[in-house]
């Protein structure tokens, strides 16, 4: 699948482009300068969706073709999650690249289907070098290879793309696994906790609640003299 960023060149403070309902942008590498840009946020949201971090990006801007890009940060408003500006990087097709790529877990594990076991993953993603043309948006990892509770699948057991290197995690760091599933003791264990601690909380706002009402009625004079203080 191909995918298309239109942008236009921006002469203006990103807050005036936000303010038209579009996203202030930048790109920027492959020995070329910095340019701001605005693109829209309709647009830009569906296509990164799509594309992700590790899907090459055709970039058009004002019309002409720049080449290849990644989409190299995206920054949100930490209260809203709206976004507030994209980092773009241009790619050298001749030159290797790196990018994090997402792990899509296929399959069933028997140890989960006939045993009851508890799916844990513990890779997501991993760090890639390869050349811009063998990128792939994820790797694929079949969890019918976990059999049994014993079974595990590591990063160097991962079935990469002609090309790939894998730089991060290290290649013994185990991916996916599966564990046995919790017995009634267990159980009845966590939710005697979970009950003890709810136990705790709720006291702890009984006294709180106590106390407040404490300084309310002209009591507790002594540590409102130390707050002072």
């Amino acid at each position: 699948m191909t995918f298309i960023l239109e942008a236009i060149k921006r002469e203006v403070k990103g807050e005036k482009v936000r303010e038209k309902g579009q996203i202030p942008a930048v790109v920027y590498g492959a020995g070329g300068e910095a340019v701001s840009l605005s693109i829209e946020k309709a647009k830009f949201e569906k296509l990164y969706e799509g594309a992700g971090e590790s899907t090459l990006i055709d970039l058009k801007v004002d019309g002409k073709d720049e080449g290849k890009i990644l989409v190299q940060e995206v920054q949100r408003d930490p209260v809203n999650d709206r976004v507030m500006h994209v980092d773009l990087k241009r790619i050298d097709m001749n030159k290797p690249l790196t990018a994090y790529v997402s792990l899509n877990f296929i399959g069933v594990s028997d140890a989960v289907k006939n045993f009851g076991g508890i799916l844990v993953k513990n890779v997501e993603e991993v760090e890639v070098e390869c050349l811009p043309k063998d990128l792939v948006s994820e790797i694929e990892v079949d969890l019918t290879a976990l059999a049994t509770f014993d079974d595990a699948i590591k990063v160097g057991d991962l079935k990469l793309p002609a090309g790939f290197k894998v730089l991060n995690p290290a290649v013994e760091t185990p991916v996916v696994s599966v564990s046995e599933p919790l017995s009634d003791e267990q159980i009845a264990a966590m939710e005697a906790e979970t009950a003890d601690v709810s136990k705790v909380e709720v006291e702890g706002e009984k006294k709180e609640s106590a106390d407040a009402d404490a300084v309310a009625d002209g009591e507790g004079k002594d540590a409102k003299v130390v707050e002072k203080k």
